[in-house]
């Protein structure tokens, strides 16, 4: 098997992904993902696709991230992988599917409007 190359987007955070076959290890910015997300909850998010699979410590994974913040580079993340694995083996796409990680969020950051102090908010109205 080749390398799977995919990419995942979230807020303003790109992650790209190079999955090959291997012993399960994941790497993040060459570092061990353990080490660049520290919470729990974080590493959750971007081994979510490879449980509902069961394909987890099947593949070696090496996703280089940048912008955004930590939640937004995990979601990318996940993304990144769902994408390669619907790619890797097409039966476990409606899996995927159905727990929505094969949807990339549109959300994004609401820019600032000149008159405002913030997207909608207003400066403090004094009417006298």
């Amino acid at each position: 098997m080749a390398v799977i190359s995919t990419v995942g987007r979230r807020k303003t955070s790109i992650a790209r992904l190079y999955m090959k076959e291997g012993k399960g290890k994941i790497t993040v910015n060459k570092r061990e993902i353990t080490d660049y997300f520290p919470t729990e909850v974080l590493q959750l998010i971007v081994n979510q696709p490879l449980e509902l699979a069961e394909l987890s410590g099947k593949f070696d994974l090496n996703i280089n991230v940048q912008g955004g913040g930590f939640n937004g580079q995990a979601e990318a993340a996940r993304l990144a992988i769902s994408r390669a694995i619907s790619e890797y083996d097409a039966e476990k796409r409606p899996i995927l599917k159905k727990e929505g990680l094969l949807t990339r969020d549109p959300r994004m950051v609401e820019r600032k409007k000149y008159g405002k102090r913030k997207a909608r908010r207003s400066f403090q109205f004094s009417k006298r």
